[in-house]
């Protein structure tokens, strides 16, 4: 069983302003034909939700490992888990942001989680991800990297 799990969805926002592919349809194709334009709108819209399906990636704490969508991690390859959200997390993601970083960054989430890797060999200096609940991601790291300490209720 996974200890953290979360998928990053997009935010509600996002949805509704995609929405706005229908109108543009009806609006191009107008002069040929109003149900074109509207079935080729509501085709459009219904794609770009199966993107936004299938393309939010999963953040995945289980077994010792950070799966992060693709990309996975042992979590004793990382040193300290940060959380910032509000301010602090538009910080990191814009003036603190170092080019090096792996990046899992969506728009509409605001917290996010900055994980410094201690990997001798590898060149990316932490991985900075977006969550939903970034203290309880950074709190499920730290526990999956002293699996030996019972966890407080």
């Amino acid at each position: 069983m996974a200890e953290y799990r979360e998928r990053l969805w997009p935010a509600v926002w996002i949805v509704c302003v995609t929405a706005l592919v229908i109108p543009a349809s009806l609006l191009v194709l107008a002069p040929i034909s109003v149900v074109a334009g509207a079935v080729t709108g509501v085709v459009l819209y219904l794609g770009c939700l199966l993107l936004f399906i299938y393309g939010a990636p999963v953040i995945e704490v289980k077994d010792g490992i950070l799966s992060v969508g693709r990309a996975s991690i042992p979590v004793r390859l990382i040193g300290d888990a940060q959380a910032f959200d509000g301010d602090e997390a538009t910080l990191e993601r814009g003036q603190r942001l170092d080019a090096r970083a792996f990046l899992v960054i969506r728009g509409g989430i605001r917290g996010v989680v900055r994980l410094q890797i201690v990997d001798p060999i590898d060149p990316t200096p932490y991985w900075l991800l977006s969550s939903r609940h970034p203290t309880k991601l950074a709190a499920a790291i730290s526990r999956s990297q002293r699996p030996d300490v019972p966890i407080k209720t």
